[in-house]
């Protein structure tokens, strides 16, 4: 896994381009606004978002908890902690407090009960809205700038390889490939 396709150009989005993103799905249909919020604070791949279901919203603990869908087994968690601005939106639009008093908490409640390329679309047409393109406007891109947010904000690497739910420390530390403004204030860091 690399941050920039064979013609160099970059894989996720940056700071700058993650918040006229998130600021473009403000006026998206309510259902696309979630996922897209979903997708730019969790970091997780685009059929985990879709996958998600109502007991899987906690909203007492702060998280989400993503079934990791690339592991070879299934009953593989990982919660990610999310800001509580993600959980009220979750909570207003999705009802989760009320799916989660149902007897099976939630369990049969898929937040977005659409096929990937309807999800991919939605993110899609908000990229559009942003007016961003390329390689890093993708639900992939989002999930890169997570991982690259993460470690110029000096989150331990072991804490976001968890919450990205990559098997190996390796592909995790790819995010430490950043370059530009994100790699400027990673240096920064280092001058004092």
């Amino acid at each position: 896994m690399q941050l920039f396709d064979p013609n160099g150009a970059r894989k996720y989005l940056t700071v700058a381009e993650r918040d006229r993103f998130l600021k473009a799905a403000e006026l998206a249909p309510r259902e696309a606004r979630t996922l897209c919020m979903t997708l730019a604070w969790s970091g997780c791949r685009l059929s985990e978002a879709l996958a998600l279901s109502a007991d899987r919203v906690d909203l007492a603990a702060g998280v989400l908890v993503f079934a990791s869908l690339k592991k070879r087994q299934a009953g593989i968690y990982r919660a990610v902690p999310v800001p509580p601005a993600l959980l009220d939106a979750l909570d207003l639009v999705h009802g989760i407090r009320q799916a989660q008093k149902r007897r099976d908490r939630g369990q049969a409640v898929r937040l977005w009960p659409w096929a990937r390329m309807t999800g991919w679309r939605a993110v899609h047409a908000v990229m559009d809205e942003a007016g961003l393109s390329g390689p890093a406007a993708s639900p992939k891109g989002l999930r890169h700038a997570f991982g690259v947010a993460a470690v110029a904000n000096a989150i331990p690497l072991n804490l976001v390889q968890k919450w990205l739910g990559h098997a190996q420390l390796t592909t995790t530390a790819i995010y430490a490939n950043a370059s530009g403004a994100e790699e400027q204030d990673i240096a920064r860091r280092m001058w004092g």
